[in-house]
């Protein structure tokens, strides 16, 4: 017998002819997540992904991996038998040897339709085994204690012991998108959130340095730390905004300094997504949560793109939010009191709900060709 991790899919089984596509993406992403193990083998099999040379001492440093991972339905504790009766008793009396518990059933997976019984066949026959050897064990199939399952394929696979995964679609199979990575607690999650889609993300950060602190930025690049666990490594680009803020400031009307602002950050990061080849624009705006996330703030932000721009927690409640922020681990970071280029100006009375032409007439007093040269001519690329 072989102990190893069965992998399980879901959405990725539904994909047809383009099935070994998402699969072989979802293995390249696992062996990604693994390479620091290097006894570690990945291998893909019938229907799962099999996980193999998992020692003691790394196994649980190998599951927090595992659930890093999307597309990942369930990691499955697991042993591998030959596709025989006498051999999968023996596996499944080993298996329950050390499982504690009272009540229990046997779910089968018949997938070598070659193998003389049926699944309810190999189920009945393999918990009448299990009654026999542990005399205290009672059969509950609605709502047992242990669950043992019975894979049988080329090999056969008994299994126990789910750990629930991320789900979603493997990274990297829905394109490439920018993030709008503020530092606050909105921004990391409608990264993780176009992650868990498939979407391979690259950070977009505007800084107001020295009005905010080389600490805002150390945060940032924290947040970014945590997201390369889910992203196969994660890059930021690092923009400067002071002299454009300043000008806002100088030249226009002081309630519309953060639309305006908010334009010139869609602006600029279209440009870096043009080219790094980024396909889309990902923001963490929660509609009417602050004055730029208004309708009309949103309409005229959008005036200046034109690329796609995601906004994946648009309905979504600040509650929800902080719950995801704290299940991916960036909610503590994002809380730190360092002010973000967004924070530094605000005005007193910000226009909540801006009309596009007042906006564009305010914006001609700007020198926005200029400004936006200038700004994307000293960008500093950070890699995690």
């Amino acid at each position: 017998m072989k102990k190893l991790f069965l992998v399980r899919y879901g959405e990725i089984a539904l994909k047809g002819l383009n099935k070994n596509y998402f699969v072989d993406t979802l293995v390249r992403n696992i062996k990604y997540a693994l390479r620091m193990f290097e006894e570690v083998k990945v291998e893909k099999i019938q229907g799962r992904v099999a996980v193999y040379n998992v020692a003691d001492d790394i196994e649980s440093e190998v599951i927090s991996s595992l659930t890093k991972v999307f597309g990942i339905v369930a990691i499955t504790r697991a042993v591998q038998t030959a596709s025989d009766m006498e051999h999968i008793y023996q596996a499944a009396g080993e298996v329950m040897k050390d499982i504690r518990g009272n009540t229990f059933k046997v779910e089968s997976r018949r997938g070598d339709k070659s193998f003389p019984l049926t699944s309810p066949e190999i189920s009945s026959m393999v918990g009448s085994y299990l009654l026999d050897k542990y005399p205290s064990l009672k059969v509950d199939v609605h709502k047992p204690e242990i669950t043992i399952g019975v894979e049988v394929r080329k090999e056969t696979y008994i299994t126990y012991g789910d750990i629930p995964g991320q789900k979603g679609m493997p990274m990297g199979t829905a394109g490439r998108g920018g993030v709008l990575l503020s530092g606050g607690i909105d921004s990391p999650v409608a990264a993780y959130m176009m992650a868990r889609r498939g979407m391979k993300v690259t950070g977009i950060h505007f800084h107001s340095y020295p009005f905010t602190s080389l600490d805002a930025q150390r945060k940032v690049e924290d947040i970014g730390k945590i997201l390369s666990l889910y992203n196969n490594g994660f890059e930021i680009a690092m923009i400067s905004l002071t002299e454009i803020q300043q000008e806002i400031i100088k030249n226009c009307d002081e309630s519309y300094l953060t639309v305006i602002l908010r334009r010139f950050m869609i602006k600029c990061a279209r440009l870096y997504a043009e080219k790094n080849g980024l396909g889309a624009l990902i923001t963490g705006e929660s509609l009417g949560q602050v004055a730029s996330q208004t309708m009309e703030s949103i309409i005229c932000t959008d005036q200046a793109a034109d690329i796609p721009v995601f906004r994946p927690l648009i309905g979504t409640d600040k509650d929800d939010i902080i719950k995801i922020a704290q299940s991916i681990g960036t909610y503590e970071i994002s809380i730190k009191p360092f002010e973000d280029c967004c924070t530094v100006f605000v005005p007193k009375h910000p226009q909540t709900r801006p009309v596009l032409e007042k906006v564009l007439y305010q914006e001609s007093r700007l020198p926005a060709p200029e400004l936006i040269a200038k700004a994307m001519e000293n960008i500093e690329i950070i890699k995690l």
